[in-house]
Formats: structure tokens, sequence, C-alpha cells
């Protein structure tokens, strides 16, 4: 086998690890099971987060779920950029990566390319949420309101620490007037 061949056999397997992987769900956790998207669908604040370079300095994060046509899910996220006072919204889209009953599912925002969204808690009225995408390094509170009680925001720390997340590193999302 020559080099070439050798290096593009290794690559193309690497990458599908790497895909795979990116849709995958973290060790110990559990999507909710009985999902309702018709009830998931609106704007969700973002409370809570451990920091990524597509969210870093940003504040007022909200998320807004719609079903298009297809029956996908159209994914606006929105946000405010401190430092430079300007919002950036991305567009994705997501499909369940398995059944529609499970939240589970596969969201891009890059073409071809999908990493996981896994909700893992959410309230029985569905007025707030725990999610996660293919490991631990990735965690968000998610809200139907700006704030929450106390209580509910110890909940998620409590919880989330006690499934290995790093909770010391949260970030915690202001969501002020913006003139």
């Amino acid at each position: 086998m020559t080099k070439t061949i050798y290096a593009f056999i290794t690559a193309t397997l690497f990458s599908c690890v790497f895909l795979i992987g990116c849709t995958g769900v973290p060790q110990g956790i559990e999507p909710v099971k009985n999902f309702d998207l018709d009830r998931y669908k609106g704007t969700w604040y973002e409370l809570a987060r451990l920091d990524h370079r597509f969210e870093r300095g940003m504040q007022n994060v909200t998320a807004t779920y719609s079903i298009n046509q297809d029956g996908s899910v159209k994914v606006v996220n929105k946000g405010l950029v401190t430092d430079e006072k300007q919002w950036k919204e991305a567009i994705g889209k997501a499909k369940f990566d398995d059944s529609s009953d499970v939240a589970h599912l596969k969201v891009s925002f890059f073409g071809p390319f999908y990493g996981s969204y896994v909700v893992f808690e959410l309230d029985k009225d569905y007025q707030y949420a725990y999610v996660t995408s293919y490991d631990k390094d990735y965690l968000w509170l998610l809200s139907r309101t700006p704030s929450v009680d106390e209580t509910v925001m110890q909940e998620f720390i409590s919880k989330t620490k006690a499934l290995g997340f790093k909770t010391d590193e949260l970030i915690f999302v202001s969501h002020e007037p913006v003139n």
C-alpha cells in the first residue's frame, strides 16, 4: 500500500470516528424520553453554560426552535457580544438522532457537520431544561424566562456536578435590557 493510500484511509477512518463521536451521548447521561417537540419549540433563555469559543463574551443569549416543513427543527441562536456591543445570530438545523420522542437530536450550523443536542433533564411543564452535547465539556441551563428561582439554579448545579460536569467553570448569563 502506498503512503498516499494509507494516509487517505487513516484520514477517512479518523473523520468517521470523529463525526460519529460528535453525535453521541456522554457516558452516564440519558436523554429525556417521552419528549414532545411541540411543547419544546419556542424561545428559551440561556441562564448558565460552560464556556466555548462560539459563545465567548456573550450575554442575553436565547435559542429559538421551530419546526420546518420537512419535520426538521430550525434553530436560531442569538446573543449580544458585550465587548463589541453587537448582536450575533447563528441559524442551524436539527433532526432527531433516532426516535422523535427521545430528546437526542443532531444539530448543524455548518453544512454536513452535526453535533449532539441532548436534553437530559426537563421540567414537567417544559419551563427549564438541562442540555449537553457529545461530551461533558458542553452544558447549558435553558429556561422559558430570563431568570429562575435560586432553588432551580442550585438543583441544576448540584445534579450536573454529580454527573461529572465542571460546574465550578459555569458562566451565568445575564438578560439585561439593551438600549
